[in-house]
């Protein structure tokens, strides 16, 4: 029997439930309108970033759609320069990354959307998420979702979403290791590191979307990171953006994330733009790594 994605969130809290079963209608829309704004446009992000034409029309159908629900305070979106207050008697705020990657469009590689959910106000600790979700264009639209209770993947149809794995847990030992930035640029320690990895026999993958690389590692186990690099001290990935989702959900997975020296999901975000390296994947793996980095 198929389970929808209504189904599945029937144990979940209403107005927790009706926030995420709107945010995929609006993927639905998303994923349906990519091939049509998959162009530059001459506008910057917060982060001083060019924009694609698809960047600007999914964060401004984001911000028109959930403004309706009723249940959302403020979005914290990637795209705006400040936060984008809707309803002070709603009941949550929520950061987006309207579509992940998307300069990978023009090479027709995977895009996706990151969205986390907080009733505490932000910006908080991402420790403070009460639901994470992203949604992969990719072959088939997939979502994976946690309400802090396990991570489940659905499969878009016809049908709308349907429950494809639940309970996702990071296979062992894990396969594979996926790494951003250039390789002149790791820190010794990273470089050493990563000699130890393929050692081990674990393969790269590496495509240059978070989302489309982290999927990987979910599916077959290893370790993602975007480390700090000598060009850029501070990693390249947004922590309330990206960093904080994710790592909740490889976290609820039975994994673990790290920015070199602790949980992401404790640090203390100190403002909008802040970055920091970020790793994810199999315990062991995290764990090792947070040695390499300590030992003189």
């Amino acid at each position: 029997m198929m389970v929808t994605l209504r189904d599945h969130l029937g144990g979940v809290r209403a107005d927790l439930a009706s926030l995420i079963l709107k945010i995929c209608e609006i993927c639905d829309i998303i994923s349906d309108g990519i091939a049509y704004r998959m162009g530059r446009a001459e506008t910057r992000n917060i982060f001083e970033e060019f924009q694609t034409t698809l960047d600007i029309w999914a964060d401004n159908l984001f911000i028109e759609e959930l403004a309706r629900t009723g249940l959302v305070r403020t979005i914290f979106s990637e795209e705006q320069h400040k936060p984008v207050r809707i309803d002070d008697y709603g009941v949550f705020d929520v950061a987006i990354d309207p579509v992940d990657g998307s300069s990978n469009l023009r090479s027709n590689n995977l895009v996706a959307s990151i969205i986390s959910i907080y009733e505490k106000r932000m910006p908080t600790k991402g420790r403070d998420q009460i639901a994470s979700m992203y949604i992969l264009y990719g072959p088939v639209t997939s979502m994976v979702y946690t309400v802090g209770e396990g991570v489940h993947e659905l499969l878009r149809t016809k049908e709308g979403f349907m429950l494809s794995r639940e309970n996702l847990e990071l296979p062992e030992p894990g396969e594979l290791y996926s790494v951003g930035g250039l390789r002149k640029d790791w820190p010794t320690k990273i470089k050493a590191y990563i000699e130890k990895l393929e050692g081990e026999g674990l393969k790269l993958r590496y495509g240059g979307s978070l989302v489309g690389d982290l999927n990987q590692i979910l599916h077959y186990g290893g370790i993602y990171a975007y480390p700090t690099l000598t060009s850029s001290p501070e990693g390249k990935l947004r922590l309330i953006f990206e960093s904080n989702p994710v790592a909740y959900i490889v976290e609820q997975a039975g994994g673990s994330s790290s920015d070199g020296e602790k949980s992401i999901l404790d640090i203390e975000p100190e403002g909008l733009t802040q970055r920091t390296p970020t790793y994810l994947g199999n315990k062991r793996l995290i764990r090792k790594l947070e040695k390499d980095l300590k030992d003189p």
